[in-house]
């Protein structure tokens, strides 16, 4: 019996929307209607964190740039304030900030960016191209064309004239790919599009220094690119000159570089928002003093430490790390999915290591405390024939709460106190630190400068929801978008070269995914349903990647739940009219007086 056809069908963000902008072909169409209409040309401009007044500069020696200086200022103090300077010896006055040669300059004025329109070159619709490569029954053939309309329009804008009025209407949402630079695209993002506070995670992996085997890779074929090598030199006009225009002062063009792209990124940044920056440790200190400056150092969220490599020659210490610094727009309102890991026995320090302890049935344990310095419990307790006591504190639950660990068989003697019995399985992850051993290696890499997408994933997920928005303002080899279309996350990725832009495409229209349920669809609330041991009540689905996707559910067994567990008693008293008869029969026919804990648990 020949199987049926399978049906193909493409996820999409119905949702969202996004302007409509010109393909290249309507470029002098577009650039007719800017010079009929007016407003071609657009600035995107953003104040300083700290501005300067016209031809003022920072009092400091420049041939030390870069350095920390102190953001002081000549102010008066009150009689009141003179006295607590007196009395304490501290008076806060101001912070400090990273200065580099010719910041000063920099801050007479606003940031002032060119936002150039951005032309669609290419439309890639996986939907179409797969509808063509299997092959479709006679009916279908019959209805449709044989070949797939693959320069159709997929983008819900109907009428014809709506079509050719640039920036003027919403359509469909669709991921992109960008050539160009990433400040004048985020610019342009900003104030062609209407995308400020749109994106809730930016995943920015800028150049580690200013050394160009960092910046490019000149080839599709081969990642191997030397500093100082003629034939490693890019032939891209865009890249030669960006390379040339921004890093003409050394570690001071780079500084400016990162604060103009750190500055854009915020203002496209949701309030709940948050930014990762990935750098080494040669300028990890002056990043931070950057980011601090334009998020506030009190929307500092953390500096994550992951593990690149398993190891690597030095002279000295091996360096296997790299960094990514994560701030928030605002920390009060940013958005966070706590991560865990699953705890492997006898693996991970605090975690799996810890549970050094089998009991009968081969289920690993650990014994933890029973005591806490507040109430309730402060009672003795009969165990195993011998009275315990609190040691210098109280029992973390009541009497009657103490009884139903006893009953649980959760409470062992350790020495001269009482343990608690925690079991491997009674919560079988522990959360995610700042430190992250588990990255190092990226399979089958093709750019010279990678990330591993372990690390990539782990900041997307703990920071957005399917459906939300990411961006790269350096593409690289895709892995930002990778991870963002396997998690149903929409993206927009950029990069200033052809060749990380054509290995970024390639990686993504060959990518295979696992398959997940959404959550929003028959099969997931059947799955929903079997997982959760709750019953889902009927109502229509859409496929909405919004609502998320099943997910496994781990267990969570507390001290707390059992000692409120009242159906322990009940399970107690039912086994026990059983059980305490059969005791007493025992001891009757042994001729002995074995308490209940005493009974040998096995025939030797």
């Amino acid at each position: 019996m020949a199987k049926a056809p399978r049906e193909i069908d493409a996820l999409t963000h119905d949702a969202a929307r996004r302007i409509n902008v010109p393909t290249a072909e309507m470029a002098s169409l577009f650039e007719q209607q800017q010079e009929i209409l007016g407003g071609g040309e657009r600035e995107m401009t953003i104040a300083r964190p700290r501005p300067l007044a016209n031809g003022e500069r920072r009092d400091r020696d420049a041939d030390l740039d870069p350095q920390i200086v102190w953001n002081g200022a000549m102010i008066r103090i009150t009689r009141e304030q003179m006295r607590q300077l007196a009395e304490t010896g501290e008076l806060e006055l101001g912070d400090a900030q990273l200065v580099w040669r010719g910041k000063d300059r920099q801050d007479w004025s606003d940031l002032v960016v060119n936002a150039p329109p951005i032309y669609v070159q290419e439309k890639v619709h996986p939907k179409a191209i797969i509808d063509d490569l299997k092959r479709r029954s006679d009916a279908r053939r019959e209805a449709e064309t044989d070949a797939p309309d693959l320069f159709a329009d997929f983008n819900g804008i109907t009428d014809p004239e709506a079509r050719a009025e640039f920036y003027q209407h919403a359509q469909h949402w669709t991921n992109r790919f960008i050539l160009g630079d990433s400040l004048q695209v985020m610019a342009s993002l900003a104030e062609r599009e209407a995308m400020r506070g749109k994106v809730q995670c930016i995943y920015f992996d800028p150049p580690y220094g200013i050394k160009f085997n960092s910046n490019w890779q000149v080839s599709t074929q081969s990642r191997d690119v030397k500093d100082g090598k003629r034939q490693d030199v890019s032939r891209e006009p865009e890249q030669v000159k960006a390379f040339r225009d921004t890093w003409k002062d050394g570690i001071h063009s780079y500084l400016t570089y990162l604060r103009d792209r750190l500055m854009v990124a915020r203002e496209l940044l949701t309030e709940s928002g948050s930014i990762f920056v990935q750098i080494g440790d040669e300028n990890v200190h002056r990043v931070r003093a950057v980011m601090d400056e334009v998020f506030g150092e009190e929307n500092f969220v953390s500096e994550i430490t992951f593990q690149k490599t398993g190891g690597q020659t030095s002279d000295l210490l091996s360096a296997v790390q790299d960094y990514v610094l994560w701030y928030s727009r605002d920390i009060a309102k940013a958005k966070f999915r706590r991560p865990y890991h699953v705890k492997e026995l006898g693996v991970g320090h605090g975690s799996g290591a810890r549970y050094d302890q089998l009991d009968e049935e081969g289920r690993a344990f650990q014994l933890t405390s029973l005591t806490s310095n507040r109430p309730p419990g402060s009672f003795p307790v009969l165990f195993q024939g011998t009275e315990f006591g609190p040691s210098g504190g109280y029992w973390k639950t009541g009497q009657a709460g103490f009884d139903k660990l006893l009953k649980a068989d959760r409470i062992r003697k350790a020495g001269r106190t009482l343990r608690y019995v925690r079991y491997i399985d009674d919560f079988r992850a522990y959360p995610v630190s700042n430190i992250w051993t588990d990255t190092a290696g990226s399979p089958d890499k093709t750019y010279v400068v990678q990330t591993s997408p372990a690390v990539v994933q782990r900041c997307v997920l703990m920071t957005t929801d399917p459906g939300d928005l990411v961006l790269d303002p350096t593409c690289g080899s895709g892995t930002t978008a990778t991870v963002a279309e396997q998690w149903g996350r929409r993206w927009i990725t950029i990069d200033t070269s052809r060749v990380a832009l054509a290995l970024a495409r390639t990686r993504l229209m060959s990518a295979r995914y696992p398959y997940y349920l959404l959550a929003d669809s028959p099969e997931g609330r059947d799955k929903e349903q079997q997982v959760s041991a709750k019953i889902q009540p009927p109502m229509p689905t859409a496929g909405d990647i919004r609502q998320g996707f099943v997910y496994e559910r781990a267990p969570h067994v507390t001290l707390k739940a059992i000692a409120n567990n009242a159906e322990i008693d009940v399970i107690w008293d039912k086994w026990r009219a059983v059980l305490e008869p059969l005791h007493a029969e025992m001891n009757e026919k042994l001729q002995t007086a074995f308490e209940e804990w005493e009974i040998p648990r096995d025939l030797d």
